[in-house]
């Protein structure tokens, strides 16, 4: 555990050595954020508007699954739209990691807050996660920097690629948020299958950074776990606070070091110690 910025990290991640691996609560750095910073807000935001069962109501996944069952996919999606239709504003860390020339940042949210900090460029793209009960047989969907639609081929050439692996809200609605959207996932996780091919070719050589993340159930670990599965074998993650056991024994057996401090302190403290690239036009 360190509670300072490791010194070698700015320089690797401005050289491209470290993937940022965004959780929600990023957001929590703007202080007037519009969306949802949390699983617990947004359930908040879905149950104020459908009844779901009481034992249910805290849990996500299963209050969406819930929707889904009883008021269709097509009610579950709206809701979640309108959770995050307020402006995307990036952060700090948002707008200082579009400056970089990284070429890769997981996002595992369903805001456009990322691409909205990275719309001052065109090198870049997105690939989001789908739902296969909408988009059956399939497991992403790839977007240029415009927002249109595009195939595997394109992420080869762009300078960054944005994985948002639960979907996001732009450029198309794509949500992976119900118990049956996890299921369809999970079972193929552990070979890699939903896992776009560039990303795997990225990753290699490379250390993860866990921002605005936590890893108190299954479901984050899991897929911290398989995104960064044949990686490198030391990673970094901000978090503060008392660490559940789950949490401990996760960073232990995946080589994560705990970098103990307040995510806005340690985005200041790498802001000044980096100097960014300047983006490709």
């Amino acid at each position: 555990m360190t509670q300072t910025l490791p010194a070698f990290l700015a320089d690797d991640l401005v050289a491209g050595k470290v993937i940022p691996y965004l959780g929600p609560e990023v957001l929590a750095l703007a202080p007037d954020v519009e969306v949802p910073s949390t699983p617990e807000v947004l359930v908040e935001l879905i149950t104020s508007k459908v009844t779901v069962p009481h034992k249910i109501r805290k849990n996500l996944t299963a209050a969406s699954q819930y929707v889904e069952n009883f008021k269709h996919r097509k009610t579950l999606v709206s809701l979640t739209q309108t959770a995050f239709q307020g402006a995307a504003k990036p952060t700090a860390l948002h707008t200082f990691l579009a400056g970089l020339s990284l070429p890769l940042i997981v996002d595992v949210w369903y805001d456009a807050t990322m691409a909205a900090a990275l719309a001052g460029r065109t090198d870049f793209g997105q690939v989001q996660g789908v739902s296969r009960a909408e988009h059956f047989g399939e497991w992403v969907h790839y977007f240029n920097a415009d927002g249109s639609k595009t195939g595997p081929e394109a992420a080869a050439v762009w300078n960054t690629l944005l994985y948002k692996p639960l979907g996001c809200i732009a450029p198309a609605s794509n949500f992976i948020i119900s118990d049956s959207d996890y299921v369809e996932v999970l079972t193929e996780i552990d070979i890699q299958t939903p896992i776009p091919e560039r990303v795997k070719d990225i990753r290699s050589g490379r250390y993860f950074l866990f921002m605005g993340c936590r890893f108190r159930n299954q479901l984050e670990r899991t897929y911290a776990r398989q995104v960064m599965k044949r990686s490198s074998d030391k990673h970094y993650a901000v978090m503060t606070g008392p660490l559940t056991r789950n949490e401990k024994r996760f960073l232990q057996e995946q080589g994560i070091e705990l970098i103990d401090s307040p995510l806005a302190d340690f985005v200041a403290a790498l802001t000044g110690a980096a100097q960014p690239l300047a983006a490709v036009a």
